[in-house]
């Protein structure tokens, strides 16, 4: 697939078939997440592959009850460290949510790519996810994402209105 249709019609989708997704798929799926690049290459992430039902279930819950997350066949959940860093003199700890979000980015780009559905999840509880992973205190949950094709045959079109690029571009200053 050519890639500047992956850019343009990656969605975020919210109804999966049951189907399993193919391990050599999310093998190259993750791949792409391997590869990813990251400042001064620290790669600060983890991310959970969740395939068990009850584990899904649990992470509904986590995640403000969107049920369609444990519709997938796959969950993928993203996970930074704390390197310790102050990216641009103002993000603090936080900083890693940049390395990861960059390494998210190529997930869901990879996965269209394959024919398979994602979708960004922001609203989720922290720390609930945590508990449900085990994942350590000093780790913090970045993004989740359900994984899977979608139930709608036709789920990737070409996005709605966007705003022109000389409303979001400028050359040489603000």
């Amino acid at each position: 697939m050519d890639f500047y249709d992956v850019v343009r019609t990656r969605r975020s989708i919210r109804s999966y078939k049951p189907d399993p997704v193919p391990e050599e798929v999310l093998d190259r799926v993750l791949e792409a997440v391997r590869v990813a690049p990251s400042g001064s290459n620290r790669q600060p992430w983890r991310f959970i592959i969740v395939r068990d039902e009850a584990v899904k279930k649990r992470l509904v819950s986590a995640c403000d009850n969107q049920r369609f997350i444990a519709q997938a066949p796959v969950v993928i959940v993203a996970c930074g460290f704390n390197i310790n860093y102050d990216r641009g003199e103002y993000m603090g700890d936080m900083s890693m949510l940049v390395d990861v979000a960059i390494a998210f980015t190529h997930l869901v780009l990879a996965a269209r790519n394959e024919g398979l559905g994602t979708c960004w999840v922001g609203a989720f509880n922290n720390e609930e996810v945590k508990k449900v992973l085990g994942i350590p205190g000093d780790v913090n949950v970045v993004a989740v994402t359900p994984l899977g094709y979608p139930k709608d045959e036709n789920a990737f079109t070409e996005p709605g209105d966007r705003k022109p690029l000389n409303e979001i571009t400028s050359t040489d200053k603000f």
